[in-house]
């Protein structure tokens, strides 16, 4: 970003939640166990940050550089598969 995308520390240029990374918000992290996950997309259907990564129609990993550590997907997954860890 330039200065001149900034007017007095407004972002004046559309954009998406993709050019920002808000991961280092988190203290929680989601684990998921891939023995348990069954590819059901729960999880991706109710994070509110699109952090869910999906590659051929299965559940492979979080983008962390926008999680939050909200603990929806973990809270929504109906078999338990994804667990919230400390970050510390």
């Amino acid at each position: 970003m330039d200065h001149n995308d900034m007017i007095i520390g407004s972002r004046v240029q559309g954009g998406t939640a993709e050019m920002f990374e808000t991961g280092d918000w988190r203290s929680l992290t989601p684990v998921v166990d891939r023995d348990i996950c069954i590819d059901c997309m729960t999880c991706w259907v109710y994070c509110p940050d699109d952090c869910i990564i999906i590659q051929e129609n299965k559940m492979v990993g979080f983008k962390l550089s926008h999680c939050k550590g909200c603990g929806i997907c973990a809270k929504m997954c109906p078999k338990d598969a994804i667990v919230m860890s400390s970050e510390e």
